[in-house]
């Protein structure tokens, strides 16, 4: 077909139809006086075709300067059709705090419960959403990082470290999405910071000692905290597991917390002895065991506002620690017994594979000296 067989005065002449100018591209006229340019191609094995303009406000040359380009871009696999779609659709700007719902949503289902405790989030909606949320998630970088950290890089090295790694995941996140974002912002902003001068600050525990003279204390007190802290000293167990406990876990002795509320993520198992069952056997209600006054379980911070407005520095987590140091002081019980009343995970890898038992009956054993050693 002959190439540039139209003419700008040859055009205005020409009636309604079809009109080839060459290489696929022609001009549709309507009328003598309207019409416009269409290129045809193969793309794929597929005959296509795009509108490059109406006629005559798309001149002949401007026509076939957008044909030639369309053609170089079909050589180089790239579609004119779908580049053109793109370029129609509206460009919605992705925030920090959109991109942060969106990696929480992908990741909720690897999160304990779901994330609904808010633990995940927590440190996000403090520090991050307040004062990035509305800043596009494409332009975080390093110093955005670093301006957000500072203030907590020493102070609160716990919480700047928790949104360090879920920042990451957020832009992480976005990048699957095809966003242009910085995957190394964070890598960049801890270099920038340093390293974090802060120690780490151990939860206070009670001496073991002193625990039968507080254990002993705590049978004097009338009220919920008081009975609570006695169970959890006998359990060992985590402070939201004694205040959520249920009756319903509660069976022949046994205390069977599900998996939706463990650190572990897996069912465990607390052998309770005569002093615990007591305790459970004391507690009024139908479905939790330590009730407020509200008929709700007590709240978290309930044992350690009881400890700490009668004078105690220790609080509740840290009479696991307690716990601890006094089977590692006075006992040869071996150390996947003792890790395992705290419900720490002991066996995995090839070992878990192989290794079935929860040591119940050890744990049962290590957990009654204790209880005689609180009551002596």
């Amino acid at each position: 077909m002959k190439t540039n067989a139209l003419s700008a005065t040859g055009a205005k002449n020409l009636g309604a139809g079809k009109h080839a100018d060459g290489q696929g591209l022609w001009l549709w006229k309507s009328s003598k006086s309207r019409g416009s340019w269409v290129l045809r191609y193969v793309f794929e094995g597929k005959r296509k075709e795009t509108g490059l303009g109406r006629w005559p406000d798309v001149s002949i040359v401007e026509a076939r300067q957008a044909a030639t380009a369309a053609r170089q871009a079909v050589r180089s696999q790239i579609c004119p059709i779908e580049t053109r779609n793109r370029a129609k659709r509206p460009v919605h700007c992705l925030t920090v705090k959109a991109a942060i719902k969106g990696c929480f949503e992908a990741k909720q289902a690897e999160l304990k419960g779901d994330g609904v405790a808010g633990r995940w989030m927590s440190p996000l909606e403090v520090h991050v959403i307040p004062k990035l949320g509305k800043l596009a998630i494409e332009s975080v970088d390093q110093h955005e990082l670093v301006k957000l950290l500072e203030p907590l890089w020493h102070t609160k090295p716990e919480a700047a470290r928790k949104i360090m790694n879920r920042m990451n995941m957020t832009l992480k996140h976005a990048a699957a999405l095809g966003l242009a974002v910085d995957l190394q912002a964070t890598m960049k902003a801890k270099a920038l910071l340093g390293k974090q001068r802060h120690d780490v600050e151990h939860i206070p525990s009670l001496p073991y000692v002193d625990a039968p003279k507080f254990y002993q204390w705590l049978g004097t007190k009338a009220g919920v905290s008081a009975r609570a802290l006695r169970f959890l000293m006998l359990t060992c167990a985590r402070t939201s597991e004694v205040r959520l406990a249920r009756f319903d876990e509660i069976k022949d002795g046994v205390w069977t917390l599900p998996p939706e509320r463990t650190k572990t993520g897996k069912a465990h198992r607390v052998p309770l002895c005569r002093e615990a069952v007591a305790i459970v056997e004391a507690c009024q209600g139908s479905e939790f065991l330590f009730l407020s006054a509200m008929g709700k379980p007590i709240s978290d911070v309930a044992m350690s506002k009881f400890m700490r407005e009668n004078g105690y520095d220790a609080r509740p987590h840290g009479l696991r620690a307690t716990f601890r140091t006094w089977a590692e002081e006075t006992t040869d019980a071996d150390h996947e017994t003792k890790e395992a009343c705290l419900g720490h995970a002991v066996d995995s890898g090839v070992v878990g594979a192989y290794q079935r038992s929860d040591r119940l009956v050890k744990r049962r054993a290590l957990l009654a000296t204790w209880e005689a050693f609180l009551m002596d």
